[in-house]
């Protein structure tokens, strides 16, 4: 409460509720840890992790049937690879698990989010949603027996704080919480106010997992990698924006690559960059069409990133070579007119 003055003449409130919250768990919580001779038989007991499956085997099979309570994953990619397309992707696959999906969007707008669910539930197309509106409408009234709950914040509005009370709130009307997603965590505004933007990140990053463990459901979210990763063969976490420490936090990481070639052919590049689950550095080739926010991750390739990454590259060389002569030859064309 002494420490709370101070804040409470900046009208840092927030900052005061984490202080008494932090208090209350200190005095109230009899457990000292774990005894490594005493729970010597807990440790050889089988464990379930209760997880939610994505629409991806191949990353379920990664991490042992998806995400668990507790556990925190990001999808890494630039802006426009699709980032929002892949959680609305993993949410729709909670939904036909008979989860209840919290979506909280504070990039896009609620109506945007529910449209790309009903592409993403129905394989119809986006364009095509407005002209068959009786079989989305049946679809997932029949099929799909989970619950979307979509909230949407203005950009920089919402702290991990404001989330905690609305969770709070559904929770409190009998409500289990199945899935939480975050788009992006990137544009939730600090609880706290640190000198260098990436402390912030960091502290976000590590509010949403604490609320992971809090609500004991996982949590998915985003980040938005540097000009480096624009057209890159593949992403790697060296691409991540602002706060590489946000790697440290999170239990999976994975990351969409798509190249203008890609994005003509609907094709592109996973890589799971981080796995407390399983093994990592695995490259898998997705085929991903935005128009049905349909998403598909094939079986890994025996290639390394420093392969892919070279290919690229003369793949970008052989272009630049072929436009340079098209240019001579259009100049030899001009100076016979």
């Amino acid at each position: 409460m002494i420490k709370s003055v101070e804040l409470l003449k900046a009208s840092s409130f927030e900052e005061i509720r984490l202080l008494i919250d932090t208090a209350i768990k200190l005095g109230s919580n009899p457990d000292v840890g774990y005894s490594y001779d005493e729970h010597f038989e807990k440790r050889y007991e089988l464990t379930h992790r209760h997880t939610v499956a994505t629409d991806w085997k191949v990353i379920n099979d990664y991490t042992r049937g998806g995400l668990g309570a507790g556990e925190l994953g990001v999808v890494i990619a630039p802006t426009g690879a699709g980032k929002s397309m892949a959680l609305v992707h993993i949410g729709a696959a909670a939904l036909k698990q008979g989860k209840t999906v919290v979506h909280y969007s504070l990039e896009l707008d609620d109506k945007t989010i529910g449209l790309r669910y009903d592409s993403c539930v129905t394989g119809i197309p986006l364009d095509s949603l407005f002209t068959k509106k009786d079989i989305v409408l049946e679809k997932i009234t029949t099929d799909i027996p989970g619950k979307l709950i979509i909230k949407e914040y203005p950009t920089k509005s919402a702290t991990t704080t404001t989330i905690r009370n609305h969770l709070d709130k559904i929770r409190q009307r009998g409500t289990e919480i199945g899935l939480i997603i975050v788009d992006y965590g990137d544009l939730l505004r600090p609880t706290t106010s640190r000198k260098e933007k990436r402390e912030e990140l960091e502290t976000i990053y590590e509010d949403l997992r604490g609320m992971a463990k809090e609500f004991q459901c996982p949590i998915w979210t985003a980040s938005q990698t540097n000009r480096s990763g624009l057209n890159a063969e593949v992403i790697t976490m060296e691409s991540i924006s602002e706060a590489f420490n946000k790697c440290f936090v999170a239990d999976f990481i994975c990351t969409i690559s798509r190249t203008l070639d890609d994005k003509k052919n609907n094709t592109g590049r996973m890589l799971i960059a981080k796995n407390r689950l399983g093994p990592d550095g695995i490259i898998c080739p997705i085929f991903m069409d935005t128009a049905a926010v349909d998403i598909k991750v094939f079986e890994p390739t025996s290639e390394t990133i420093g392969e892919v990454e070279k290919q690229g590259a003369k793949k970008q060389m052989n272009k630049l070579k072929q436009k340079y002569q098209d240019y001579k030859a259009e100049q030899k064309e001009v100076k016979v007119l």
